[in-house]
C-alpha cells in the first residue's frame, strides 16, 4: 500500500489526518518530531508517496527536514503549519515544498491538496522522456539535474520544473497564472509573485554560466518565455 508520512508533534492532529488518509487509500506513517520523520522516511522511502510536514517540531524543524529529504528525493512535500508570514511560505516553497497549508485547517482540505499533488506527480511520471537538451542546456528530470555547457547548476526542484516547462515549450509564452497552474497546480492558493521570485533566482543562478544560444525572456504584460538566439 502507498504510504503517507505525517510529521507533527500534535498527536490529535496526526490522529485526525491519519484517519482521513486511510479513507484516501493511504497508509499513515506517524512521526512526532523531525528526527523521527527523517528516520522513518529513510526506512520506508520506497513506499512513501507524499509527506505532510509540520514546521514547528522538536529536534529538527520542518524546513530542515524538507531540505535534507530534497537532497536525494523528489517525493511531494506539503508543509502544514501555523506560521503564516509570507517569508515562511516563500522559504518553504524555495527549499522544495510542493504546497503550504496553514493551521487551523480542515482535514478534508489537506486531503484535497494531497490528491492534487499526487495527480501532478502522476502526470510527471507518465512523461516518457525525462531528459531534454537544447543548445548547451541539459535537463534531467529523473535526477533533477541541470547542466549548462557541461557544468552542473544547483537549482531547486521548482526552479528545475519551471526551466523544463519553459525550455520544452520554447515557442510558447506563459503567463504567471499558466506557470502557477502547471508547476504548483490548480489548487495552489499563492500569488503570481511566487513565479516572479522563482524566475529571478533561477536567472541569477543560470547567468553565472555562458549561454549565448538561449535566454529566459520577460514579455512585459504577458509573462515569460524561453528564447533561442
Amino acid at each position: 500500500m502507498n504510504k503517507i508520512l505525517i510529521a507533527d508533534d500534535n498527536k490529535q492532529i496526526t490522529s485526525i489526518l491519519a484517519s482521513y488518509a486511510r479513507k484516501e487509500g493511504l497508509e499513515p506513517v506517524i512521526a512526532l518530531d523531525g528526527g523521527e520523520a527523517l528516520k522513518l522516511f529513510d526506512e520506508q522511502e520506497q513506499d512513501i508517496v507524499v509527506i505532510l510536514l509540520d514546521v514547528m517540531m522538536p529536534k529538527l524543524d520542518g524546513f530542515e527536514v524538507c531540505k535534507r529529504i530534497r537532497q536525494h528525493s523528489p517525493v511531494p512535500i506539503i508543509m502544514v503549519t501555523a506560521r503564516g508570514e509570507d517569508y515562511d511560505k516563500i522559504m518553504g516553497l524555495d527549499i522544495g515544498a510542493d504546497d503550504y497549508v496553514l493551521k487551523p485547517f480542515s482535514a478534508s482540505e489537506v486531503m484535497a491538496r494531497v490528491r492534487a499533488v499526487l495527480r501532478r506527480m502522476q502526470v510527471q511520471e507518465q512523461q516518457k522522456k525525462k531528459s531534454f537538451q537544447i543548445s548547451n542546456l541539459s535537463i534531467d528530470l529523473d535526477k533533477y539535474a541541470v547542466q549548462v555547457g557541461g557544468e552542473n547548476v544547483s537549482l531547486t526542484k521548482k526552479e528545475i520544473e519551471l526551466l523544463w516547462t519553459l525550455a520544452k515549450n520554447s515557442t510558447k509564452v506563459f503567463s504567471r497564472d499558466n506557470l502557477l497552474d502547471s508547476i504548483w497546480g490548480y489548487d495552489y492558493v499563492g500569488e503570481s509573485r511566487t513565479v516572479d521570485s522563482h524566475i529571478k533566482r533561477m536567472r541569477a543562478k543560470l547567468d553565472k554560466y555562458e549561454h549565448p544560444g538561449w535566454d529566459i525572456k520577460t514579455i512585459w504584460g504577458v509573462g515569460y518565455g524561453f528564447e533561442l538566439k
